[in-house]
């Protein structure tokens, strides 16, 4: 318990964000519209459980994916997580998701670390 509360304190004095801390930044209000993040819980569109790391249109069984992101053959890595959400048409065009994108760089980060605990 002692380590616990002092590698927070120490996380907090330095300013960074806990590893257990995974909890969903501000950010991330506007993908809970459409996504979940619990495995296999699509809604309008995937669910956002595993999507790091996994190929496009792969990460969740059950949902249809438009032709123009299962096509992409790409791997969500950060990279293409950022270029995806700061514009989701020009990124991939064609794909399904009707959101115009991020464009704050510091709010792409965070919610791409907050994609990468959900796993």
């Amino acid at each position: 318990m002692r380590v616990f509360v002092a590698a927070a304190l120490i996380a907090a004095f330095a300013g960074v964000t806990p590893v257990w801390a995974a909890d969903p930044p501000a950010a991330f209000t506007v993908c809970k519209s459409c996504h979940k993040v619990d495995a296999g819980a699509n809604g309008v569109g995937p669910s956002l459980f595993g999507v790091a790391g996994a190929k496009a249109g792969t990460a969740s069984a059950g949902f249809k994916y438009s032709p123009a992101m299962t096509g992409w053959g790409k791997v969500w890595d950060d990279a293409a997580l950022t270029a995806y959400l700061a514009d989701p048409k020009g990124s991939i065009p064609g794909n399904k998701m009707v959101f115009a994108g991020m464009k704050n760089p510091d709010e792409i980060a965070a919610v791409i670390a907050y994609l990468k605990t959900l796993k």
